[in-house]
């Protein structure tokens, strides 16, 4: 009996990560595009039947990608020739027309199988992709659901499944019209989160014949596959530092899959040798892009850093500083997830600050109960929140928050040393995708509105941030027990 191998490689939320870093006392480069792609067409030079994938978020997290609106990443991507991608949550945050025009910048095919335009009910991309290698055919899904598309509420035009069990009905229905008998492997491209993925996973009928799920969405890091429903699932955690590796032997008579492993390679010079000619085409965009953002904007005390979106950070911290002044509020929150650079400074750029912030919007006052307070703290610091089904949010000097992990409760919440009452009213800072997101604080709109109606403080959070920091040098911020987890 012959066979025939298949190899199919993934990445997942690559969020703008073009450029190589130096790691440890060695200096070795790990991570960037160039390195990414140099391992990518070695693959494909050693092998015979190659495949490459990507779970969604190719968008945002770098300034290149913020100053061309994602242009310059389609171009990179094009410049990398994937198989097959799949959409996730940040190839909308320039808008439903951008991304369109984006998609038909792609040399390369985008799937999504629930995404509608409402008054038409008709799907925004091409539901799936079939793809011949060794002989055998791959069926390609994509799927994302309304949870991660959040953004969309915004943009009323586009719709999506609301829960994980309509999402598997379509990727059923999919597979039971288009699947025949001569396709051997199913794929799932999925932006929905490793936990939702494991979710889905269970809820597929065999008879629906789905082999593998490529996940994102969540960054989670997996060392093997996690099996669910007799499906592997996978994720390779965030950016260009690693890559996932599918290795397939295909039976020759059948064409059926007789073995299928999968690894994690890491993407360093021990492993690829960089494309020097990527590198000097991204090398033109970081040169232009310096160029008009290298101006200092001020010097703070020592280096802020935000290595977690599950506590408090002392970057989170200055941000949240910020915007509870402008707003002069008794409580901001600023969203772990807004803040996309790990540190900044001592020295801070105009580029560093808005690679930091990248999500520019209007930030709203609002006014609430101390009880709809003390709601919103214990939904956002429950351990789902680390988890990617929320998000911890970073919050001003003077609030106190602890939360009972054991127990799953808000302990204590005071502000300014005081308890928070329940029948107070307590003013609230949020960011426009909170504000127009309410269940991440577990509220909605009528309790929003019921005191006071919200107002708009300014149009641009980025500005407030950049002519702050102008007019305060030397400051400082460090992770002062603002919010506070025991077990």
């Amino acid at each position: 009996m012959g066979t025939k191998k298949l190899t199919l490689l993934h990445s997942n939320d690559m969020h703008g990560d073009f450029l190589a870093e130096s790691q440890g006392a060695s200096g070795n480069l790990i991570g960037g595009l160039s390195l990414l792609s140099g391992y990518i067409n070695q693959v494909r030079k050693e092998e015979e039947n190659v495949l490459y994938a990507i779970a969604g978020d190719m968008l945002q997290g770098s300034m290149i990608d913020t100053e061309y609106r994602g242009v310059s990443t389609i171009e990179m991507m094009n410049y990398l020739a994937p198989d097959v991608v799949t959409l996730g949550n940040h190839e909308l945050d320039y808008g439903l027309y951008h991304l369109l025009f984006l998609e038909k910048m792609a040399n390369f095919p985008i799937v999504n199988a629930n995404m509608y335009i409402k008054k038409y009910n008709k799907r925004l991309m091409r539901p799936y992709l079939i793809v011949e290698k060794a002989g055998i055919q791959i069926l390609f899904i994509g799927v994302i659901t309304d949870l991660i598309l959040a953004s969309l509420k915004t943009d009323t035009q586009i719709g999506s499944f609301i829960s994980l069990e309509q999402a598997a009905a379509e990727v059923g229905r999919i597979c039971n019209v288009y699947k025949s008998e001569d396709i051997e492997l199913t794929v799932l491209l999925t932006h929905i989160g490793f936990d939702a993925d494991k979710e889905m996973a269970a809820l597929l009928k065999p008879e629906w014949g789905v082999d593998l799920i490529i996940g994102g969405h969540s960054h989670t890091l997996l060392e093997k596959p996690e099996i669910v429903n007799g499906i592997p699932i996978v994720q390779v955690g965030v950016g260009t530092n690693q890559i996932g590796r599918f290795d397939l032997l295909v039976d020759d008579d059948t064409n059926r899959v007789m073995e299928l492993n999968w690894q994690l390679v890491p993407i360093d010079n021990q492993h690829a040798q960089p494309d020097a000619q990527l590198e000097a085409y991204i090398n033109s965009y970081r040169d232009a892009v310096d160029r008009k953002y290298d101006g200092i904007v001020c010097r703070l005390v020592q280096q802020l850093t935000h290595p977690t979106r599950g506590q408090e950070t002392a970057l989170g911290n200055l941000i949240a500083d910020i915007f509870q002044e402008r707003a002069n509020v008794d409580v901001a929150l600023v969203g772990s997830g807004s803040i996309r650079g790990e540190q900044m400074g001592p020295l801070v750029t105009l580029g560093e600050l808005k690679a930091v912030y990248p999500y520019d919007g209007s930030l709203h006052k609002c006014t609430v109960t101390g009880a709809q307070l003390k709601k919103v703290f214990a939904h956002t610091l429950r351990p789902a929140s680390e988890s990617g089904a929320g998000s911890v949010y970073q919050v001003n000097r003077g609030v106190r928050a602890i939360y009972d992990r054991a127990r799953r409760e808000l302990q204590a919440l005071t502000l300014n040393g005081q308890p928070v009452q329940d029948d107070q009213r307590y003013t609230l800072c949020l960011q426009y995708y909170t504000y127009n997101n309410l269940h991440f604080l577990d509220l909605t709109e009528a309790e929003l509105s019921a005191l006071a109606p919200p107002r708009v403080v300014t149009s641009s959070a980025q500005e407030v941030l950049e002519e702050y920091l102008r007019a305060h040098q030397n400051i400082n911020s460090v992770v002062e027990g603002r919010l506070t987890f025991v077990n």
